[in-house]
């Protein structure tokens, strides 16, 4: 019994499945958070865009404070 412990506890066949698999988790979460913080920069400068071309398009003088 004590073999068989010894022989599992020192196969290491596997380790490098599992290192890819916590390599994959770590790097997919890093990607995800990335998107979803440049997913609101984007949509943030999209909304300024679009507040600036209206207002344009009202003002009565050229100049448009903000944009």
């Amino acid at each position: 019994m004590t073999k068989i412990i010894k022989n599992l506890w020192n196969d290491q066949s596997g380790a490098s499945a599992a290192e890819y698999a916590l390599i994959l988790a770590i790097v997919g979460t890093g990607i995800a958070g990335a998107a979803w913080l440049l997913g609101d920069a984007i949509s943030d400068s999209m909304n300024t865009a679009t507040g600036c071309i209206t207002n344009a398009q009202n003002a009565s003088s050229g100049t448009i404070s903000g944009c």
